[in-house]
C-alpha cells in the first residue's frame, strides 16, 4: 500500500509527461539529430553525422547579422513592453473591480485574435499608403510617407501589441502580493508619487517584470508570422530563415542547425538574465 502511495504522483503526472515527451521532447531530439546530417542538391539529406552545418553557420557573417537583428528586435520589444506594461499593471491594480474587469478584457484582446489577422491589420496601418501615413499626410505633418513596412521598427511595433498582455498580467500578479502599507509608510515619510513608484512599488514588481521579460523575449525571438508579413524578404530573422531553409532550399539539416542555435541562444540569454536579476534583487525575491 505504501509503495502504491509513493508511486501515486507518477501515475497522476504520467499522461501529461507522456504528452510532453511525444509532442515536444521527441521532435526536439529529432531536430537536434537532423542538424548533424549533410545535404546535397542531387542526393538530398544524407545520414552522415558531422558538425558541418554548425561550422557553416558560425563561419558566415550573414547568419551573425540575422541572429543580431532577431535579438535586437526581441530586446526592443521587451524594453517597450516593460516601459508600457509596468505602469499599466499598476493602474490596473488600483482600479475598482468592475473597471478592472473591462480593462482586463481590453488588455487580453490582442490574444483573442488570430496572429495573421492581427498582423495584416498592422500592415494596413503601417503601409506607405496606410492609415497612419494617410492621416499624417492629410494633416500636413509630413510631406512624404514614413517607411514603416519592411523595417525592424514596424515589426517591433506589431510585436509589442501582442506581447504586452504577457507583461501586464505577470506584473499585475506580482503587485497583488505586495504590502499596501509600504506605500502609505513612504507617503507618510514625505515621498512624492514618483519616489513611491521607483523605490517602493518597482522593487516589489521586479519578480513579475523578470518573468514577463523572459516570456516576451523568448516569444519575440521565435515569432514567425509577424516578421514574415511585416518584414517580408527585406528583414530576415531566424524564424523566417529556418522556414526558407526547410521549404525553399529544402536544406533541412541546415535549417535544423539554425533552429537548435536559436533554442540554445534563447535559453542562455534567459538563464543569464534570470541569474543577473535574482542576484541584483535577491532581497526582493526572499
Amino acid at each position: 500500500m505504501n509503495r502504491f502511495l509513493s508511486l501515486k504522483p507518477w501515475f497522476l503526472s504520467g499522461p501529461a509527461l507522456l504528452l510532453f515527451m511525444v509532442f515536444l521532447l521527441v521532435p526536439l531530439i529529432m531536430t537536434f539529430l537532423l542538424s548533424f546530417n549533410s545535404f546535397s542538391f542531387y542526393g538530398g539529406i544524407e545520414e552522415t553525422y558531422s558538425l558541418g552545418n554548425y561550422i557553416e553557420i558560425l563561419g558566415d557573417s550573414y547568419f551573425y547579422e540575422i541572429f543580431l537583428r532577431t535579438f535586437l528586435i526581441a530586446l526592443g520589444t521587451t524594453v517597450l513592453c516593460v516601459l508600457f506594461g509596468v505602469p499599466e499593471a499598476y493602474i490596473l491594480l488600483r482600479m475598482k473591480p468592475f473597471s478592472r474587469s473591462i480593462m482586463l478584457l481590453v488588455v487580453l484582446g490582442p490574444l483573442l485574435i488570430s496572429v495573421v489577422v492581427r498582423t495584416l491589420g498592422w500592415a494596413i496601418l503601417l503601409g506607405n499608403k496606410g492609415v497612419i501615413n494617410d492621416a499624417l499626410t492629410t494633416t500636413g505633418l509630413i510631406s512624404s510617407p514614413i517607411k514603416m513596412m519592411y523595417t525592424s521598427g514596424g515589426i517591433v511595433i506589431a510585436l509589442v501589441h501582442v506581447m504586452i498582455p504577457f507583461m501586464i498580467i505577470a506584473v499585475w500578479a506580482a503587485l497583488q502580493r505586495k504590502d499596501p502599507s509600504t506605500e502609505q509608510a513612504a507617503e507618510s515619510l514625505g515621498a512624492n508619487p514618483m519616489q513611491v513608484f521607483m523605490r517602493v512599488i518597482l522593487p516589489q514588481a521586479m519578480p513579475g517584470i523578470l518573468s514577463g521579460s523572459l516570456i516576451v523575449f523568448s516569444l519575440s525571438a521565435s515569432a514567425f508570422a509577424t516578421p514574415a508579413i511585416l518584414g517580408g524578404r527585406r528583414v530576415k530573422v531566424i524564424s523566417t530563415t529556418v522556414y526558407d531553409e526547410f521549404l525553399n532550399s529544402l536544406n533541412w539539416p541546415l535549417g535544423a542547425a539554425i533552429a537548435v542555435l536559436l533554442l540554445v541562444s534563447v535559453l542562455v540569454t534567459m538563464l543569464s538574465w534570470n541569474r543577473l536579476v535574482e542576484k541584483r534583487y535577491s532581497g526582493v525575491f526572499e
